[in-house]
């Protein structure tokens, strides 16, 4: 490494080539996945390169590069971290999800839609105009309010009511 901080280029190739085993072990001791060490590799010897006019001649060169490989195997592993929790890999919402062009989706919308206009049909005269006005026609409160002859609180009331038992309905419990 000396002679290389004093120009000699065939030595810092050299060098490069004869630090690569010793990047590997390291990050290998860190616990670096197999498929990431030569990244571990290729960001230990850019950081070499950048610092290279740090090294001190008379300390060891392989404690140097030992230091900073094993400082590149942790900055790995914790990208690795951070992209694994981001990253999902669960088959049951991968199946659970189908493609665009599946029918057997459509079929299922369709089902559950007349399961919600079958559910609806069962509810109280009250619930049942308080979501069909703000629910499926979307009016807003001053609408529905002008429309029913209720006044707003107890539409909201009703609408509160109605969606707690068709979420219980639809999800099956009493």
């Amino acid at each position: 490494m000396a002679a290389a901080q004093a120009g000699d280029q065939r030595a810092y190739s050299r060098l490069l080539s004869d630090s690569v085993a010793l990047i590997r072990a390291v990050a290998r001791r860190q616990g670096v996945p197999v498929d990431t060490v030569d990244d571990v590799v290729q960001e230990t010897l850019l950081t070499i390169h950048r610092v290279r006019h740090t090294f001190d001649p008379s300390r060891s060169y392989d404690a140097w590069l030992s230091a900073i490989a094993s400082r590149r195997a942790i900055d790995a592993l914790r990208s690795g971290g951070r992209r694994d929790r981001r990253e999902v890999h669960d088959d049951f919402a991968f199946e659970s999800h189908p493609d665009r062009d599946d029918a057997s989706k459509h079929t299922e919308r369709d089902q559950d839609a007349q399961r919600l206009r079958d559910a609806i049909k069962t509810l109280p005269p009250g619930q049942r105009e308080a979501v069909e006005q703000l629910g499926l026609k979307e009016r807003s409160l001053a609408e529905a309010a002008e429309r029913t002859g209720r006044n707003t609180g107890a539409l909201k009331v009703n609408l509160h009511r109605a969606l707690k038992t068709l979420r219980d309905r639809l999800h099956g419990e009493p």
